[in-house]
Formats: C-alpha cells, sequence, structure tokens
C-alpha cells in the first residue's frame, strides 16, 4: 500500500482522513495527466465505469510516463490558494460519497467492505442488474444477457456486424433513495424519512427507457463526435464511429411475488340520478371479458347526491341493489366508495352528480357549510370539516349525516357482506372522496402548479380557529395567512411559503398546527363511526400525492392541503397513527407518476412524485397500515404498468412488505381496444405473481 501511496503522489495521513469509506487522489497532485491516469486506475472514482476496453490505452499511457524526460522528477509548483480549493473539494467529495455508501449499506442491503470505495458500489450495482464483474474489473453481461466475450477480451470490442452490449453508465434516474430527481436533498431539504424501505431502482423508469433505443448507431464525420450527449461515447471502427448507446435492461420477473388482488372501477355514470342501472347488458359482457383475464372484482362509487337526493334519510339503492346482483353473479368481488362530495369538473369526471338537493337548499341559505378561500369564494364540492358537529343540516350535524348513509347501506346489503363480497368500504373525506381541503379547485382558476390556498373562512372553522388562538394566549392569530399567494402563485412569491417565510415562524407554526390538526380529526370522527357500521369489513381512506413543490423548503402545496409536512417535520406520520388506530387501509393515490415527466414538463415546480411516494408508503408500513392503490392518470403502456408493479411489491424488501390491492381506472372502451387489453392482462397476471410470456409490443 505505501508503495501505491506513493507512486501517486497520495500521503498516508491523507488516506487515514479519509475515514472508512473512499480511497482519494492527493490533494497536491496537480498534474493534469497524473489524474487522468489515476482516473483511469481507479475505475472512473467520479463516477464513470471503466470498462476493459480501456487497459491498452493505460498501458500505453504508462509505458509512455515511464520513458525517462529531463524533467520526470521534478514538479510544477501550484499557487497555495489552488492547493486549498483543491483539498475543500476532496474533502466534499469525500463526505458526499461517504453519504452515498452509508445509505447503501444501510438501507440497499449491499454486502460492502468496510474500506469500501467506488469501485466495489459499481461493481455491486452491475452484479445486481444481472452483469458479471471479475476481480480485475472485466464486466460482461451474464448468459441470460448475453455471451462472455472470448478469450477475456474487451466487453466493448465488436465488429461492424456485431451488435455492441455497454455496461449501464449511469442507474436510472428514479435512485435508490427516498427522493429521487435532478436536484439532490443538498439542494432542496425534505424530512427526515422513517422505515427501512426505500425506493429500489427500476430498469424502466422513464429516463432509461428514454435511453434505450437500439445496440449501436454508426456514422462518419464530426457531427456526432461533436453531440454533447453522446460524443464521449464513441469507439472508431474500420474508420466509422460508433455510439454507444445504454441497452434498456431486462424486466424484473415478478412469478412467485405475491398475490395483489387487481380491481377495476366502473364508470362514474353507470348508475344514473334516478338511481338506475345504465346499459346493463353491454356491462355484463364487459365485466365478463374481465373475469376470463382472472380480475378480482370491481369498484363502484356509491354516490350521496344519488341515493339520498330529495329528502334527508330518504335513500334509493335500487340501481346499486342491481348492479351488485351482477357482480355476485359473475363471483367478482366488489370494493365500495361511499362518495359525500359531488362529482365534475375534476380531472377524469365525465359526468355531473352534485350533492343532495336538500343540501344544496341549505347551502344557498347558510353558505358556510362549505369550504371557503381567503376572497370568500365557496366551493360546493363537499361540505366544510367546520360542520362535523354543528347541527345545520335540518338537526344533524355532518357526521350524523354521515353515519346515517352508511347504516343504511350496511342494512340495505346485508347479505353482500354475509357472503363476503364486498371486501373493502372506502369513505369519502373530502373533495374527490381524499382525506385533503379542496385547496387546488379548477373551478376557481387553479392551473398545475399553483400552491393553492388555504381553505378556512367560512365562520364555523374561523370560530375555530379563534378559539385555538385564544387558548395560546394570542387572539389576534385568529385569522388565516395574508401574505399566502393566491391559488397559481409559486412559494418564492410569497411571503409565508418562501425560503425562511412566515410559515416557519411563531403564528405560521401555529395556524399551520390548527390546520392540519381539523383534518386529522374529521378523519378520526368519521373513520371511527365507519368502524362502528361495518364492523369486521376493511375500511379505507384515500390520500392523494401533492407532490408538487416537494422538493423546495415549505411543500407549499401541501401546507395548504392540509399535510403539514414542511422539510423539519414529517406530516405523515400522524394521518397513520390515526388510520391504524381505526383499523382503516391506505388508498393513495400517486402509483404510477415518474419524477422525470414533471421535470421535463414543470421543472419549475421542483416536483417529486417518487419522493413523496416512498415517504408515504414508508410511514404507512411503519405502523402496519395496509396500503391498496390506484392510478391517478390513464394508464395502457406497459412502462407504466412496470411502475406500478415496482411500487405495489417491492423488489429484495426484507419484510415482504407490498399492497394490499389495486385499483385500475377505469372500464371503459380505450380499456377494451386489443393492444390495450392485451398489457392490462399481462399486468394483472405480474401483479397476481404469474409467469408472463415475453410479449413485445
Amino acid at each position: 500500500m505505501a508503495t501505491e501511496i506513493q507512486r501517486f503522489g497520495a500521503s498516508e495521513d491523507d488516506e487515514d482522513e479519509m475515514g472508512m469509506d473512499v480511497k482519494e487522489e492527493d490533494d497536491d497532485d496537480d498534474d493534469d495527466e497524473e489524474k487522468n491516469n489515476e482516473a483511469t486506475i481507479m475505475g472512473g472514482v467520479d463516477g464513470g465505469l471503466a470498462s476493459s476496453g480501456n487497459t491498452t490505452r493505460f498501458q500505453q499511457h504508462q509505458q509512455y510516463q515511464e520513458q525517462p524526460t529531463p524533467l520526470s522528477g521534478a514538479r510544477r509548483c501550484r499557487p497555495v490558494e489552488e492547493k486549498e480549493r483543491t483539498k475543500i473539494r476532496e474533502r466534499q467529495r469525500r463526505a458526499v460519497t461517504a453519504k452515498i455508501l452509508a445509505g447503501l449499506r444501510r438501507h440497499g442491503n449491499y454486502n460492502l467492505r468496510v474500506r469500501a470505495d467506488i469501485n466495489d458500489v459499481i461493481a455491486a450495482l452491475a452484479r445486481e442488474a444481472g452483469w458479471v464483474v471479475l476481480p480485475d474489473g472485466t464486466t460482461f453481461p451474464s448468459t441470460s444477457q448475453g455471451t462472455r466475450p472470448a478469450g477475456g477480451a474487451s466487453a466493448t470490442a465488436l465488429t461492424s456486424t456485431s451488435s455492441h452490449v455497454p455496461v449501464q453508465q449511469t442507474p436510472p434516474t428514479s435512485s435508490r433513495g427516498i427522493c429521487s430527481g435532478y436536484k439532490s436533498s443538498m439542494d432542496y431539504p425534505s424530512c427526515d424519512m422513517k422505515g427501512a424501505y426505500v425506493h429500489t431502482s427500476s430498469p424502466y423508469d422513464g429516463s432509461s427507457s428514454s435511453q434505450s433505443q437500439t445496440a449501436a448507431m454508426v456514422g462518419t464525420g464530426a457531427a456526432a463526435e461533436n453531440h454533447p450527449l453522446i460524443g464521449s461515447s464513441m469507439d472508431a471502427v474500420d474508420d466509422k464511429q460508433v455510439i454507444d448507446i445504454p441497452q434498456k435492461l431486462q424486466e424484473r420477473d415478478f412469478a412467485g411475488t405475491p398475490y395483489v388482488p387487481v380491481y377495476v372501477m366502473l364508470p362514474l355514470g353507470v348508475i344514473n340520478m334516478k338511481c338506475e342501472l345504465i346499459d346493463q347488458d353491454g356491462l355484463l359482457k364487459q365485466l365478463r371479458v374481465l373475469k376470463s383475464i382472472n380480475v378480482d372484482g370491481v369498484v363502484v362509487n356509491c354516490w350521496w347526491g344519488i341515493v339520498e337526493a330529495h329528502a334527508p334519510q330518504e335513500y334509493n339503492w335500487s340501481g346499486y341493489k342491481r348492479l351488485f346482483q351482477i357482480v355476485r353473479e359473475l363471483k367478482l368481488k366488489l370494493q365500495v366508495v361511499l362518495s359525500f362530495h359531488e362529482c365534475g369538473g375534476n380531472v377524469g369526471d365525465d359526468v355531473c352528480i352534485p350533492l343532495p338537493h336538500w343540501v344544496a337548499e341549505i347551502g344557498r341559505r347558510n353558505p358556510d357549510i362549505f369550504f371557503t378561500d381567503r376572497e370568500g369564494r365557496r366551493n360546493p364540492e363537499c361540505l366544510s370539516w367546520g360542520i362535523d358537529k354543528e347541527r345545520v343540516l335540518r338537526g344533524r350535524t355532518a357526521v350524523e349525516v354521515y353515519f346515517d348513509y352508511m347504516r343504511s347501506f350496511r342494512v340495505e346489503f346485508d347479505e353482500f357482506f354475509d357472503d363476503g363480497i364486498i371486501s373493502m368500504i372506502e369513505v369519502g373525506l373530502g373533495p374527490c372522496g381524499e382525506l385533503r381541503y379542496p385547496s387546488n379547485p379548477v373551478k376557481h382558476g387553479w392551473r398545475y402548479p399553483g400552491v393553492g390556498e388555504f381553505q378556512c373562512h367560512d365562520q364555523y372553522l374561523l370560530k375555530s380557529l379563534r378559539k385555538a388562538a385564544e387558548a395560546r394566549g394570542h387572539s389576534f392569530w385568529a385569522r388565516g395567512p395574508d401574505n399566502a399567494g393566491s391559488y397559481n402563485s409559486r412559494p418564492h412569491e410569497t411571503g409565508f411559503f418562501c425560503d425562511g417565510g412566515d410559515y416557519d415562524g411563531y403564528y405560521g407554526r401555529f395556524f399551520l398546527n390548527w390546520y392540519s390538526q381539523v383534518l386529522l380529526d374529521h378523519g378520526a370522527r368519521v373513520l371511527s363511526l365507519a368502524k362502528l357500521a361495518f364492523e369486521s369489513t376493511r375500511i379505507a381512506a384515500k390520500l392523494s400525492g401533492v407532490h408538487w413543490w416537494y422538493k423546495t423548503a415549505s411543500h407549499a402545496a401541501e401546507l395548504t392541503a392540509g399535510f403539514y409536512n414542511s422539510c423539519n417535520r414529517d406530516g405523515y406520520a400522524a394521518i397513520m397513527a390515526m388510520l391504524k388506530k381505526h383499523g382503516a387501509a391506505l388508498n393513495f393515490v400517486c402509483a404510477e407518476w415518474g419524477t422525470l415527466d414533471h421535470h421535463v414538463d414543470f421543472s419549475e415546480a421542483v416536483a417529486d412524485p417518487d419522493g413523496l411516494a416512498w415517504q408515504v408508503l414508508n410511514s404507512a408500513w411503519d405502523v402496519c397500515t395496509p396500503i391498496a392503490s390506484e392510478n391517478a392518470l390513464p394508464c395502457h403502456d406497459r412502462e407504466n404498468y412496470n411502475m406500478i408493479s415496482e411500487r405495489a411489491k417491492p423488489m429484495n424488501d426484507p419484510d415482504g412488505r407490498h399492497f394490499c390491492a389495486f385499483t385500475y381506472l377505469r372500464l371503459g372502451p380505450l380499456l377494451m381496444e386489443r393492444h390495450n387489453f392485451m398489457e392490462f392482462e399481462r399486468f394483472v397476471k405480474r401483479m397476481h405473481g404469474e409467469a408472463v410470456l415475453d410479449l413485445h409490443s
């Protein structure tokens, strides 16, 4: 080791300073040629994976350096300031590398030696991807991916007619960590995540699919060489330039993995406003097709605005009863969503189902029963949580209205509970049935990626805020923030959400604690009554993924939605504890989104769907809360199906955790198209843990 250190100009003191993680270059090694030589020997410490094809070039370079020159024993002097800058850069790089290695050991189940360097990490990643890495660094595909180069030849050597299979230079964008994206967690601090499970790098993330086109491209001239992306990865063969493009890695085999039931949500308008089943024959044919590919069941919304439309406690379940009978005859399961919100005006809504007429009539006389923003605009999509315990609905509180509706459903469909046809009841808790404030209503002009607005300005929530402020001893805090911008503001444009803004001041912390506690209390009240009504049947609550501005300090969009998840807090642990207390499962809606797509379209939003998803999933799994999920956007391609499968059944999870169910949105003509349906059938088999043929699109 002393000889090696002397060769590279490194001191033993520097070696000790590095701790357990990385072998570094000498801080005084200022010659550019020596640095290039060292980078080749060290296997690309700064991220490059040195292939065996560079061995010949290295030997020639070494022979050239060993030739005696007039200045062979001399060093070029450098200013002291430049040496100090070099030392600072090396210390920073050592610190970052140490954190990467520590994270891989702790969370990634990598068996790395104590004094591992970056070559060990690259080798471990390559082996996990199915490559063979020899002790001398020679790397080539395993027998399942290709053949070993004859005679130990370079893995990049090729002829003009052979295919080129390069080593993947960089892992996919969705990295093995809690958050992924084009900014590091050092640039955008986020709250500390709990749980041992972290996102496993997927070989079919959006970034990798965009890189895997063909095995090689051959061209002449200097155009390709000057290309900023491919100019550094070319070889010359017969005076032609061969451009290496990483191949897409083989899909994960889900055969033998845990069984995750797959449900399909029925169209929103399957029951009309008269509570009649629409197109019974057509629906029956579609359900038979779903049954033929072993779909487990269907999901249906039972709309409050249809069942209790005309008068309090007058329920009409006729259309739903006929629908449930058809589902039972086909031996399918049922998941029921009790929808206490209106339908129409949101993404994917193709019908209009308002709240009950008698509720709308009360709202015209007393608009404070609806959520209200700072400008006084009412949102009639659902009832304000401020009236949960206020008798303003013809002598009943909102919570009592919800409980009466649930009891009526339980009595009406008792036989379906006894037969086990109904497997889960999801209880609507807010807009779109989700546990959140309606902070981003399209009807009020909100557009992605606006931060939204706080919805606490109806008289009932303001009364609650006033009581909390007086109890704290600061009655002047009984107001919503006046510097939080408007629906389409960006965090840095507001005094409340900007870095160092009021959200982290004394008043801001008080207000956000109260605002998020109202959300928790509402969920606890309704779920406790749901558990009482449905007894042994599993109940669930839906949570949406508010992922934009996730990688900023304030997490502004989450704050307005009621999730107090700023960089110094975990806003989801309390929600999961509440669900656990009431025996409710989590239905999380952020299943198929990839970070890269949102960076391309809205890079200024600093969105991180993957980071948010892993935080929420870990928070739920920490307290053993079952997790179901559904796709947020239309999904018909294999790439998105693969992402869902990966998230539903994480690879190498030591505890074997997985989703308890997945719901596909939704049944319709587009799903029934031949190609789309074949992909969906393949997805169902993979979710069930069955082997599938390698069909090509």
